[in-house]
């Protein structure tokens, strides 16, 4: 099953919601949603910069082609 099991969840969003208080728990997710969102942006403007090079291709005394994973 795992390391967390079903309770060990409610446990958590039982303490969350005693700290945060019912009130203010919208804003909390909503902050939590944005820092996630902008860790997917942040990832995700990293991969645009950093393409994976194209494989290499070299071919053999035959004239075989292979190609090679980087």
């Amino acid at each position: 099953m795992g390391i967390f099991s079903g309770w060990h969840l409610f446990i958590v969003l039982l303490i969350v919601l005693v700290v945060f208080g019912a009130g203010k728990l919208p804003t909390v997710m909503r902050d939590l949603g944005r820092g996630v969102k902008s860790f997917k942006d942040a990832m995700s403007e990293k991969e645009a910069e950093h393409p994976e090079p194209p494989p290499v291709v070299r071919s053999t005394i035959e004239g075989e082609v292979k190609k090679d994973a980087v």
